[in-house]
């Protein structure tokens, strides 16, 4: 039998990455160029730019991303911890540039050199806070840095996105975190505690700001303040998807798309109901769940704490994000500019997908157990 160095890394990689995760991801970036099509060229015209302006930059962009992707997939868990440090400093620090320097957006200052550095934000973050719970709950030795460095990462985290607003964002982050912390042990005095501190936080963002407060009121009660707030997106939104009926009204026959502004990013899924229908829609909604429970399922076999706790927390952050988007798409949820993973348009998105994917394939990888007790003992 061939050593792992005689095989060579591509061969190496081609026997020990996950098929089925891979694979739903490729399919993800398939389908998504095919609601580029259907979705971007009424928003283009609209825009006085070319008919396939998005469509084009989608393909273009998907290029990267899955480039991205396929690399860092290579990594060793240590390669990830390494990028994924360096991914969130420079990030981070992007993020506090954007505040001072950005464009302003519809009331947000999220953009900084046409990067969206809050989305790679999210990966990275998803990986350290694995890696600090792992060495705070280490068998045998564990340490009181990783689970200081754990509860430091998410206040240090949150609160530039909170000030740019981005409380989309700010809510995902929040909810790996927690959800890390639960897999960590928590006592269920931090369970209470942590939960008290999310409503107090929630109900002092509503009173504190008017972009937070108009955003419930328009999903609660757009009456409430006198019937001023626009609530055109979701109402079109919706009315898209229950257009659509089972079997939709056909590739390209979409009428709803031709007013809803933000067709192609943030309400693809409602130009999906209304083209393709409710069953797609569910096949859609299915194929999500697949890769969340395949990825948990890889998640839960995995030896390595810290592999097992980064998997979790990419999956979970893939599903949660999947899960916000279509939820506001069926008004279930106030609006939270969240794009659909891999089918919205959007260039920072994709290529931070691509790299919280490639982190997710790398940490995922059939490894012997032999290996992986050797790096746990180099590491210590």
């Amino acid at each position: 039998m061939m050593s792992r160095a005689e095989r060579g890394p591509v061969a190496d990689w081609f026997r020990t990455v996950d098929p089925w995760l891979l694979g739903s991801f490729f399919a993800l970036m398939v389908f998504g160029l095919v609601m580029a099509l259907a979705a971007s060229p009424a928003v283009a015209e609209r825009l006085n730019l070319s008919t396939f302006h998005f469509v084009n930059r989608q393909a273009e962009l998907l290029a990267p991303s899955a480039a991205v992707m396929i690399g860092v997939s290579f990594l060793t868990p240590r390669g990830v911890r390494r990028t994924a440090l360096i991914v969130f400093a420079v990030s981070l620090a992007l993020v506090v540039l954007a505040l001072m320097f950005g464009v302003e957006v519809k009331g947000s200052r999220r953009w900084i050199g046409g990067v969206q550095p809050s989305e790679f934000v999210k990966p990275a973050f998803v990986v350290l806070c694995a890696w600090a719970f792992a060495e705070g709950g280490r068998v045998g030795a564990p340490t009181l840095a990783g689970k200081l460095f754990a509860l430091l990462l998410l206040p240090v985290t949150i609160v530039p996105l909170i000030l740019e607003p981005d409380f989309g964002q700010t809510m995902l982050i929040s909810v790996v975190w927690a959800a890390l912390f639960f897999m960590a042990g928590l006592h269920w005095f931090w369970v209470f505690g942590l939960g008290g501190a999310g409503v107090v936080g929630g109900f002092a963002a509503f009173k504190l700001s008017p972009h937070v407060h108009e955003r419930v009121l328009r999903f609660l009660d757009p009456d409430s303040v006198g019937g001023v707030v626009d609530t055109f997106q979701v109402d079109t939104a919706l009315q898209s998807i229950l257009s659509g009926g089972w079997f939709g009204r056909g590739p390209g026959e979409g009428v709803y798309k031709r007013i809803l502004p933000d067709a192609h990013t943030d309400f693809v899924f409602a130009v999906t109901g209304e083209e393709f229908g409710m069953i797609a829609c569910l096949a859609l909604i299915a194929f999500f769940c697949f890769i969340v429970v395949r990825g948990l399922w890889l998640a839960l076999r995995n030896e390595d704490p810290f592999c097992r706790f980064a998997a979790a927390g990419l999956t979970l952050m893939f599903g949660v994000q999947s899960w916000i988007n279509m939820a506001v798409n069926l008004r279930a949820i106030p609006a939270k500019g969240m794009t659909l993973p891999f089918i919205s348009y959007g260039g920072s998105s994709l290529v931070a997908l691509g790299l919280g994917m490639g982190f997710l394939i790398a940490l995922t990888r059939r490894r012997p157990l032999a290996v992986l007790g050797a790096r746990t003992a180099e590491a210590a």
